[in-house]
């Protein structure tokens, strides 16, 4: 097969300071779609000399779905942490819903899913559109600029896992701290807090609330989920702490870099921003989660020898599923690079390439999304950007930090 004609490392975090690498994604793809990245050892904190890179749509979802012969346990779905990681503390995250392989994450999700039904969504939506609508309101009394990311983006995710979780939300500026904390470690911004310290923070308050619950039930999905049986097990106070752990980060994070992506696209193509204005189109919320793909990249790692596409996958070895090559991949889609708000069919993977792992909140960020943009053409349609987006340096989520806006 011939070689690239760049062979980076698409974990490497300076790379997302720019976006997304598309071009040298496109030359994967076409010429060695599962390609050997190799690292230093133990400069992603894992014991090895690299990875595979899986860039095609359709082998990432075979990655995806075939949870007997790639593990998000052995390894964690993490594809890059510090060079000072250790291995305790890696399989301290195997506690994490994200980081489980059937049959404990099939028990424990068939758990947590309760507060995830689409029931359990839609009775959230007049809650949420009140606090969708608040949150622009307070934005524009603020003066007529300011960061988008902060103010807007941030809020409606805060605030929803508050609601959902019975969080008291002069507490969601602590969720905030501590999940940026958590993944922005290798972003100046954030790298002066530790994120041991910081996942340790939240991982007792949630613990502290799952306590409360048991001996004083509320009518919330704590209550819910810490009583809940199925099989003769319910998850201990330790699960459910760790639960919220995940959801900090999937239910606030990739919504809110979702949320702020959006945004920019939608202001650097402003036909399309007035096409959203008049017409709302319900495939809106899936363009913004393809074209931002908020999770760059999560990884699995091979129980057995395997071969993916053609290529022969020892036991052990990583393998790094890049959704934001994935989404862009032109065998499935029409002009990936064309960003469309009525492009249908989209099946793009920022949810997850199906199996196991889908992600668990889709429904719930959707509605977070949709709810968000809708309020913000309704009461902010004059919005403009005001200078250039401020990128996360992570070597697998594609996140915005700031985004200057004038809001009128």
């Amino acid at each position: 097969m011939a070689e690239p004609r760049t062979r980076i490392d698409p974990t490497d975090p300076d790379i997302y300071l720019h976006g997304i690498p598309h071009a040298e994604f496109a030359e994967l793809r076409r010429t060695e779609p599962v390609c050997w990245i190799p690292q230093p050892r133990g400069s992603a904190g894992f014991d090895d000399e690299g990875y595979w890179a899986v860039t095609r749509h359709a082998d990432v979802m075979t990655v995806s779905r075939d949870s007997d012969t790639y593990s998000s346990r052995e390894n964690t779905a993490i594809v890059r942490f510090q060079p000072d990681m250790t291995r305790d503390r890696i399989e301290m995250q195997q506690a994490v819903l994200l980081n489980m392989d059937p049959p404990q994450h099939t028990k424990q999700r068939a758990v947590v899913s309760r507060g995830f039904t689409p029931r359990a969504v839609n009775s959230l939506r007049a809650a949420l559109e009140s606090r969708a609508e608040r949150i622009v309101h307070t934005a524009l009394a603020t003066g007529d600029a300011g960061d988008f990311v902060t103010e807007i983006a941030c809020e409606l995710p805060l605030q929803a896992i508050a609601e959902l979780l019975g969080v008291p939300q002069e507490d969601r500026g602590n969720v905030f701290e501590w999940s940026n904390s958590m993944i922005g470690y290798d972003d100046p911004e954030f790298s002066g807090a530790d994120p041991m310290e910081s996942a340790m923070g939240l991982l007792g308050y949630a613990m502290q609330m799952a306590d409360e619950r048991q001996s004083c039930p509320r009518d919330d999905i704590v209550t819910t989920l810490v009583k809940a049986e199925i099989d003769g097990s319910h998850l201990s106070i330790d699960e459910f702490g760790f639960f919220v752990l995940m959801l900090a980060v999937a239910g606030n994070e990739t919504t809110r870099n979702a949320i702020s992506h959006g945004m920019l696209a939608l202001l650097s193509n402003p036909a399309q921003w007035d096409l959203y204005k008049q017409t709302r189109p319900r495939t809106a919320v899936d363009e913004f989660v393809r074209w931002g793909s908020p999770i760059n990249a999560f990884q699995r790692t091979a129980l057995h020898d395997t071969v993916l596409a053609g290529v022969p996958i020892h036991t052990g070895q990583r393998v790094a599923m890049f959704y934001g090559s994935a989404n862009y991949d032109d065998d499935v889609f029409a002009a990936p690079h064309t960003f469309d708000i009525t492009r249908s069919p989209n099946p793009h993977l920022g949810f997850g390439g199906s199996g196991a792992h889908f992600c668990l909140g889709a429904n719930l960020a959707r509605l977070e999304i949709d709810l968000i943009f809708n309020a913000l053409a309704d009461h902010m349609p004059g919005i403009t950007l005001a200078g250039p987006a401020q990128r996360l340096r992570s070597g697998w989520i594609n996140g915005i930090k700031h985004l200057p806006v004038k809001y009128h």
